[in-house]
């Protein structure tokens, strides 16, 4: 299969990099943490084959550059930035999108402000912390983040960052031993390390903040399947899907792996999704 048709967009503040791939109806892909489109790799060409599949790295990310790189991020103007590849890409259909982690928080800020662009969303393990009862330990683990970010640097805060995110009583993991990468894969982990400090210092603490609008994710629940890993029962980036899928009366979805498991399981991962799209069970 030949390689994605590459583009950029002038969006307020940033410069995005976008790739498409294949036809059909359109399919948009947001991506969460530090992977950008590159996430995708793994699934986009798997899907193409029935959508036109577009994603992009989120402002600030790999090639999507900041007019202001400090400027402060939200969760509005990120999901306005999936609009307008959307208006660039299907003008006049409503497409569907897919995010993860910080990308699903974008998708349903973008579900909520824009219902007649999204034809149905699959937002997998976003972190909206806000809507859980102890939201306000939460608030103070970002806090701890962004504390230790600036007075100890990135592994420090990388450290109390994802030990805040485990399974309540899970031992501690160590740092991986290093091994020899392919190319390309040795090539995104050096992009996502190259992104962690934007992360840490700007996305964590403006999505993690987030709090969506519940009642009109009431009145859109029948277009939005909440989703997460099956292996991540327990960790604190499942806790609020499954709640807003409690409240919202609707079944929580099951994907392969954990919050990561689109990376871990691709083949998989692709297929749970490609089935939320033609309707679910």
């Amino acid at each position: 299969m030949t390689g994605p048709t590459i583009g950029t967009l002038r969006v307020n503040g940033a410069t995005l990099h976008y790739e498409v791939r294949g036809r059909g109806p359109l399919l948009l892909l947001i991506p969460g943490g530090t992977g950008g489109a590159a996430a995708f790799d793994g699934i986009a060409d798997d899907l193409a084959a029935e959508y036109t599949v577009a994603t992009y790295d989120p402002r600030g990310m790999s090639g999507s550059t900041l007019d202001d790189p400090e400027a402060e991020q939200s969760v509005a103007e990120h999901a306005d930035d999936a609009l307008r590849i959307l208006d660039l890409l299907s003008p006049c259909e409503p497409a569907r999108v897919f995010g993860s982690s910080s990308g699903a928080i974008a998708a349903l800020h973008l579900l909520t402000a824009h219902p007649e662009r999204v034809e149905r969303l699959v937002a997998h393990e976003p972190p909206v912390v806000e809507v859980l009862p102890d939201a306000s330990e939460h608030r103070a683990l970002v806090a701890r983040v962004r504390a230790t970010f600036h007075a100890e640097g990135l592994m420090p805060a990388m450290a109390v960052f994802a030990a805040g995110l485990k399974k309540e009583g899970a031992a501690p993991t160590g740092p991986k031993a290093a091994t020899e990468l392919p190319p390309q894969a040795a090539a995104r982990a050096e992009r996502t390390m190259a992104n962690l400090p934007y992360f840490v210092g700007r996305i964590v603490p403006g999505f993690m903040s987030y709090t969506p609008d519940i009642h009109r994710l009431e009145a859109l629940s029948d277009r939005l399947v909440l989703a997460c890993g099956q292996d991540s029962r327990g960790e604190l980036p499942y806790r609020p899907a499954a709640f807003l899928a409690e409240h919202l009366g609707t079944e929580l979805r099951h994907f392969p792996g954990g919050h990561t498991g689109l990376t871990t399981h691709p083949t998989e991962f692709g297929e749970a999704l490609r089935k939320e799209f033609r309707g679910g069970h």
